[in-house]
């Protein structure tokens, strides 16, 4: 019992000490692993990965990428400054390269390392779809998504070890219930929540960047109308994902698409390609 409320008050304790403020909703967030050691590996394990695979260059398609991230990137910029951010990004490399691959992706590495596969290009099938997508890739970083994720992992390793401790006086049968139980339950009713709300925060903020750079907001529905009839209907329940519906995100696109362009509004931009 002593060694279980060590464990749950040093865990508060990282909690209470371990916080960062979202600046796009304001909230507080998790920070047990610092941006200034997050940062640093990110962009080592950026350059090996592109070390280890082929790097597209010169083709209108890799031009593409490198454009729409470099009006993304300076969207971010503006908006943040705006909103009283100014130097939120001193520490950002922004790099965007397109790769040979035929998966269906694209990603952003804490600190604004972007890849683009060429196998999700025939979906974005314009700039403003590949807008649609960096937007949201972006987000992700901006919003220091990866960062919570690894707290998260962290507080769910502590909460393991508490449950554990909890269940060593119960018999064997016992104890592989409880440690099946909590594993479960922190991936169903914690981790994949965690990293669905994720998802569509980055959707929402995406949306006002992409619109931010000139690019319509109505296009990011579009786009995954058509990753749904990419992905033929093989998608797993909303529950058991670490994504929101195809259904979901378009219907909130939608939805969001309108005050996407009100805030691009704020900073002159009313006409979208």
């Amino acid at each position: 019992m002593k060694k279980r409320k060590l464990i749950v008050a040093f865990g508060s304790v990282l909690l209470f000490l371990s916080c960062a403020t979202n600046p796009f909703t304001g909230k507080q967030t998790l920070a047990l692993v610092p941006n200034s050691q997050i940062l640093p590996m990110a962009f080592q394990q950026y350059n090996q990965f592109l070390g280890e695979n082929k790097v597209v260059k010169g083709t209108s398609e890799a031009e593409m990428v490198t454009r729409v991230g470099q009006r993304i990137s300076k969207a971010s910029e503006r908006w943040l400054n705006a909103n009283g951010y100014a130097g939120y990004l001193k520490d950002y490399k922004w790099e965007y390269n397109l790769v040979q691959d035929k998966t269906v992706n694209a990603w952003c590495m804490p600190g604004g390392k972007i890849v683009f596969y060429t196998g999700i290009m025939p979906i974005a099938q314009s700039e403003t779809g590949v807008a649609a997508i960096m937007g949201h890739e972006v987000a992700h970083a901006l919003a220091n998504h990866g960062q919570q994720r690894m707290s998260a992992a962290q507080i769910q390793q502590v909460a393991g070890v508490a449950t554990a401790v909890a269940a060593s006086g119960q018999d064997e049968e016992t104890q592989q219930i409880i440690g099946t139980a909590f594993g479960l339950g922190s991936q169903l009713g914690v981790m994949l929540p965690f990293s669905r709300s994720h998802e569509t925060e980055a959707d929402r903020i995406g949306l006002q960047l992409m619109a931010i750079a000139g690019y319509n907001p109505d296009e990011a529905a579009e786009l995954w109308k058509r990753m749904k009839a990419n992905s033929g209907g093989q998608a797993p329940p909303e529950f058991l994902s670490t994504h929101p519906s195809n259904d979901t995100r378009i219907a909130n696109l939608k939805a969001w698409s309108p005050a996407a362009k009100a805030e691009a509004k704020k900073f002159g931009v009313t006409t979208f390609k």
